[in-house]
């Protein structure tokens, strides 16, 4: 129907006339309570932004005379980084005539990239970008390997411990019992060597 036909038939109703398809030939129209359909799309697109998942770009910047110790400790970090599902940028910064021996950069990304293999993709080799090489690490999608046969080693181990610690809290009372026993039968028994001494004399 013409639009007018539409409109005059939602205003006989006290409702509106809603464009749900615009892109669609002829476009799709819908005579309802506008207030309540547009409420009900925020909804969906709120709980739809609540469950997505936001990647950040974490940075770690190295420089071409770097430490071995402050290179594993940013490795680490690039590390945690990416299990988060956060991207990185690792950054080698050259300073004045140090531009000169680039692949001394290119060295140390290669090395990075070589070192977090079970976790990262590279995304973007490492390029030079003025007085700086940059590459770009992204998580891998498939999660990483499940700790989860130590654990429950390590679960069980516990058990056993406990388990045996209570035999033993069990058995405690039998064995005093049975000192208990032996100490209440000693004095009889000193009672009976010194009676059996006296008869003999």
């Amino acid at each position: 129907m013409t639009p007018q036909q539409a409109l005059s038939i939602a205003e006989e109703k006290g409702l509106d006339l809603v464009e749900i398809a615009a892109t669609a030939t002829p476009p799709v129209c819908r005579i309802m309570n506008s207030g309540k359909f547009f409420y009900q799309q925020d909804k969906r697109e709120a709980e739809a932004r609540k469950h997505q998942k936001h990647i950040v770009v974490k940075e770690l910047k190295f420089r071409p005379k770097i430490d071995e110790h402050d290179f594993q400790f940013k490795r680490r970090n690039a590390e945690r980084f990416l299990l988060e599902g956060n991207k990185v940028k690792s950054t080698v910064i050259f300073r004045g005539r140090e531009l000169v021996h680039s692949e001394i950069g290119h060295r140390i990304l290669t090395r990075l990239a070589v070192a977090l293999t079970e976790v990262a993709l590279v995304e973007v080799p490492p390029r030079q970008e003025g007085m700086t090489m940059v590459q770009i690490l992204s998580p891998k999608k498939e999660p990483p390997k499940a700790k989860k046969p130590a654990e429950d080693g390590k679960a069980a181990k516990k058990a056993a411990k406990k388990a045996k610690a209570k035999d033993d809290d069990g058995e405690q009372p039998k064995s005093k019992a049975k000192e208990d026993k032996d100490d209440g039968e000693k004095p009889e028994t000193a009672a009976a060597g010194a009676a059996t001494r006296k008869s003999e004399k």
